[in-house]
C-alpha cells in the first residue's frame, strides 16, 4: 500500500480548515489595525479614559457586526450560486443520463486518462454516486461540505473582536504618558505575530507578510495620531 507524505494536506477538508484559519487571522489583523487607529486618535486628542474606552468599545462593535453581516452576504451569495450549480447537474442526470456520462468520460480523457480507462472511470464513478462525482469533477464542489454563512459571520465576528480587544486594553491600562507608546509597541508584535502566521499557511515569504502588515499599521495609527493632534490642538 503507498504511503502519502504526513505533510501533503491531500485531504479538502484541511484545505478547508487552513482556509478558515487563514480568514480568521486576516480577521483578527483587521481588528487590530482598526481599532488600534481609532484609540490612538482619539488618545492623541484627549487623556479621557472614558472617551478613549467609548471610541474603542464602539469601533470593535460596529467592526465585529460590519464583518459578519459582510461575511454573510458574501458567503450567501457563494452558496446560493453553488447550490443553483448543483440543482442544474441534478436536473441534467436526471433528464440526460448518457450525456452526463459522455461529458464525465471527456473530462477523464481531458486530463490525461486513455479513451478506455476514461470510459471505465467514468462509469464506476457513475454507478458508485454519480451526482457527487459530477459535483467534484465539473463543478469543484463537494454537496454534503458546502460554506455555512453563519458560521462563517461568527468567525469574523469573533476573530475581529479578538484582535480589537489587543489595543483596546494597551491603550487603556498603562499610565496616561505610556498608552500611546505601549499601544504602538503591542499593535506592531501583534502585526508581526499575524502576517507571519498568515503567510505560512499560505506557503508565502514570511519577511514579505510581516514587513507589510507592519508598515501598514504603523502607517494607520501615525496617520489617525496626527488627526487626533490636530483636533485635540484646534478645540474639534
Amino acid at each position: 500500500m503507498a504511503e502519502t507524505h504526513p505533510h501533503e494536506p491531500h485531504d479538502e477538508s484541511l484545505s478547508s480548515r487552513l482556509n478558515w484559519l487563514r480568514a480568521g487571522v486576516l480577521g483578527a489583523n483587521d481588528g487590530i489595525v482598526s481599532t488600534a487607529g481609532l484609540v490612538v486618535g482619539v488618545a492623541a486628542a484627549s487623556t479621557e479614559t472614558s472617551a478613549i474606552l467609548t471610541a474603542g468599545i464602539a469601533g470593535l462593535t460596529a467592526g465585529a457586526i460590519s464583518m459578519a453581516v459582510g461575511e454573510y452576504v458574501s458567503v450567501s451569495t457563494q452558496r446560493d450560486s453553488e447550490q443553483a450549480l448543483l440543482s442544474q447537474e441534478r436536473r441534467e442526470l436526471a433528464e440526460e443520463p448518457e450525456y452526463e456520462l459522455a461529458e464525465l468520460t471527456q473530462i477523464y480523457r481531458d486530463k490525461g486518462l486513455s479513451d478506455e480507462t476514461a470510459r471505465q472511470v467514468a462509469a464506476e464513478l457513475t454507478a458508485h454516486d454519480a451526482f457527487a462525482a459530477h459535483a467534484e469533477a465539473e463543478l469543484r464542489l463537494d454537496p454534503t461540505d458546502l460554506t455555512n454563512p453563519w458560521h462563517a459571520a461568527l468567525s469574523s465576528a469573533v476573530s475581529f473582536t479578538i484582535g480589537a480587544l489587543l489595543p483596546l486594553l494597551a491603550i487603556l491600562l498603562p499610565p496616561v504618558s505610556w498608552r500611546i507608546p505601549v499601544t504602538f509597541a503591542a499593535v506592531l508584535v501583534a502585526l508581526a505575530l499575524t502576517g507571519s502566521v498568515s503567510s505560512r499557511l499560505g506557503g508565502s515569504n514570511p519577511r514579505r507578510a510581516v514587513l507589510r502588515v507592519v508598515l501598514g499599521g504603523a502607517l494607520a495609527m501615525a496617520v489617525t495620531y496626527g488627526i487626533g493632534q490636530l483636533a485635540g490642538v484646534s478645540g474639534i
